[in-house]
């Protein structure tokens, strides 16, 4: 059984200028990612445009994805759809292509009661049988798990772990006391050091597509080597980039950002569109003072 543990990478996905996906700087995105010493890639999630994608093409990265990645990291599938039977379709095409495990959200605009929800994600997992790291994203899905849902799909020994995206603190403490079982992700980038002092040993980070060591020394800061002082100068220093972040085109500054970092990442789908030339500028900005001042605190 996989155990979360360290830094997920969930991976954008390169378009070509027609549109098309491009497979092969796909590929160099990948290859990036495991020469960076992440632990785990994701495959069909928030940040891979999963969304604007058709089930062809979200299928196709899956299969692309196990080839490269061989045996070399944990592949996790995203699952999220708003019909169950097309969730369950697209966990049965991980299980099928040896994905570690699953991401499983709650379904979008359809707005189910906990126990509705707890039942889509049981379906789910009855149809793969693999780990489930699930997602609560209320600010995409419109409705947060709470602790209804978490006591129905805790009883399947698949359900490891969760990425906790509501940035409610509330909830963290409520998984981190209720619920030990399911292994806590920070799913809210500027919460990362709180989720850590609770016990989490991972965290989902979009940034890590293109500044993956800084948030692996993060990681190593506060789990490895338990050294809270040192991570919190390091949150400290990454906090003007989760705060550019948060500003509200979050997809397009990660694939700017993977730009940036010398890596074809192409356009965003619409209905999103590109940063401007003064964003772009403000972005490359920050992350360069990030790598300059987390450098600076490993250092030492």
């Amino acid at each position: 059984m996989l155990t979360f543990e360290g830094i997920y990478t969930p991976a954008v996905t390169p378009y070509a200028a027609d549109g098309s996906i491009d497979f092969t700087a796909f590929a160099d995105v990948l290859e990036s990612l495991i020469e960076a010493k992440v632990h785990g890639i994701i495959i069909g999630g928030s940040t891979g445009e999963y969304y604007a994608q058709s089930a062809e093409e979200r299928l196709a990265l899956v299969e692309q994805a196990r080839e490269i990645i061989g045996n070399r990291l944990p592949l996790i599938v995203g699952t999220g759809a708003i019909r169950t039977e097309d969730a369950v379709a697209f966990a049965t095409h991980a299980r099928d292509h040896k994905a570690d495990a699953i991401l499983v959200t709650s379904p979008p605009y359809a707005l189910p009661t906990e126990l509705e929800n707890a039942h889509h994600a049981l379906t789910i997992d009855k149809a793969a049988q693999l780990p489930i790291m699930l997602y609560n994203y209320p600010g995409r899905m419109g409705i947060s798990m709470g602790e209804t849902y978490f006591s129905e799909v805790s009883r399947s020994p698949n359900v490891v772990a969760i990425k906790e995206s509501s940035g409610d603190l509330n909830n963290l403490h409520l998984l981190a006391c209720k619920f030990p079982r399911i292994a806590l992700s920070c799913g809210w980038d500027d919460q990362a050091l709180e989720f850590f002092a609770w016990g989490a040993r991972s965290w989902v980070c979009a940034g890590s597509n293109f500044i993956p060591r800084e948030h692996v020394a993060l990681y190593e800061a506060c789990v490895v080597e338990k050294d809270f002082d040192k991570g919190r100068r390091i949150m400290a220093a990454m906090m003007p980039l989760m705060n550019l972040l948060d500003g509200g085109k979050f997809v397009q500054s990660i694939k700017q950002g993977v730009e940036l970092a010398g890596l074809k990442a192409g356009p965003v789908r619409a209905p999103l569109q590109a940063l401007s030339e003064e964003e772009q500028a403000q972005l490359q900005a920050v992350i360069a003072g990030v790598k300059r001042n987390v450098a600076a605190i490993a250092a030492r």
